[in-house]
Parts: C-alpha cells; sequence; structure tokens
C-alpha cells in the first residue's frame, strides 16, 4: 500500500531566522514548512496548487529552540485529503550543534558529544481549494485529488 506524499528540505538557522535572544523567530518555523510544501508539490508536478491553496488553519507546538548556525530539517506529508481540504502534519528537526559554537542547546548533556537531532516543532497547515475567481471552496480537481492519493484512491478515500 503506497502513503500519503510527503518531502522535506534542509536549512541553516541564519541569522534573519533568529530574534533577540539568538534562537528561532516564530515565524521562521513556517517558512521552513511552506518551503517544504513548495518542495512537494514540485515533486508532484502540481504547480497550480499554490495560487489556489489559501491557508485556513495552522496549528504549531513548540518544542524546542533552534540558534543561529544550527542544521535544520523540515518535512510535511499529506495527513487529510478532504473534498475542498487539504491537511498537511509537518515536523521540523534540530541537528546537533558543534560544542564550539557557544549556544546553550549545542552539546549533549555529557558535554562531550554532540546531542541528538530533536523534535523543535511539530503541527498542521490546511488549506482550501479556492480557484481563481471563485470567493468559497471548491472540491479539489480530478487530476489533484489522483497524483495526492497515489496509484489507487481506494487506499485513501477522500473525506468531507
Amino acid at each position: 500500500m503506497q502513503g500519503w506524499p510527503e518531502a522535506g528540505i534542509e536549512r541553516t538557522v541564519e541569522w534573519v531566522d533568529t530574534d533577540a535572544s539568538g534562537h528561532q523567530h516564530n515565524s521562521a518555523i513556517l517558512r521552513w514548512v511552506e518551503a517544504a510544501e513548495a518542495e512537494l508539490f514540485r515533486a508532484l508536478d502540481l504547480p497550480d496548487y499554490f495560487p489556489s491553496a489559501p491557508r485556513v488553519q495552522q496549528v504549531i507546538n513548540y518544542k524546542a529552540k533552534l540558534w543561529f548556525g544550527q542544521r535544520i530539517t523540515a518535512t510535511v506529508k499529506v495527513q487529510r485529503l478532504g473534498r475542498t481540504s487539504l491537511t498537511l502534519a509537518f515536523e521540523v528537526l534540530g541537528h546537533p550543534l558543534a560544542a564550539s559554537n557557544g549556544t546553550p542547546d549545542g552539546v549533549s548533556p555529557d558535554g562531550a558529544s554532540p546531542a541528538a537531532a530533536v523534535v523543535a516543532a511539530y503541527g498542521t497547515v490546511t488549506t482550501a481549494h479556492v480557484p481563481a475567481g471563485s470567493l468559497s471552496a471548491q472540491p479539489w480537481p480530478e487530476h489533484f485529488v489522483r497524483v495526492i492519493s497515489g496509484t489507487g484512491a481506494e487506499e485513501h478515500p477522500v473525506s468531507s
């Protein structure tokens, strides 16, 4: 059985991604998630998704801080395809920092080796299909449902 489509990106936390305390600004998480989302829809060859899929809900659970210079991985996966909506689940992992960069979370508790990657944030983003010229959500086009559902729509029934 084929699973829902997913994609990910890797980035480095840049200075512009941080706030005055040196860790990631809340908005950086969404930018990385949106970059992974763009990667997903490029890979699926569905460029018409973006101009017609406004966000209707975003849920972000912050678990750990990310620091300037730290590598991150953001992944998104289709969680649910509704008649007019799509929900993506996401996760942002922070990878270990070198002990020499001086950030508070750079080493493991024993101070000797880099810490393991940790979930910094997770959640969902829900979009609705609102094609150009429409004022309300409309059913997803057949080609979109077919691509998102993979080889067999029976494996992933579309819910309302």
